[in-house]
């Protein structure tokens, strides 16, 4: 069984601040891409929900995902949630069946 993590994280932003979200999760793309154990690290703008933000992410395993979580990447991002987002943050791990 694979030690993988994928998941989907949905960004909702506050009214009028969808293109600093935007921004904000671009900046960080890059460096997170760097981090070890990060294998796939995307920023989607939802058509459904324009200005939603939804991250596709796949890691080498649950701890490498939580150093990212724990890391100055996310965290400078996850600093900025309360001026940023509408919602919390949603995350929704997913099981790969093919």
């Amino acid at each position: 069984m694979s030690q993988q993590i994928q998941l989907v994280a949905r960004l909702v932003p506050r009214e009028g601040r969808e293109a600093a979200l935007a921004q904000a999760v671009a900046a960080i793309v890059p460096a997170v891409l760097k981090e070890p154990g990060c294998l796939v690290y995307t920023a989607h703008d939802s058509r459904e929900r324009s200005g939603t933000i939804v991250m596709y992410e796949v890691w080498e395993s649950q701890a490498a995902l939580d150093v990212h979580a724990a890391g100055p990447n996310f965290g400078a991002l996850a600093a900025r949630f309360d001026e940023l987002l509408d919602e919390p943050l949603a995350i929704e791990h997913l099981c790969k069946i093919a």
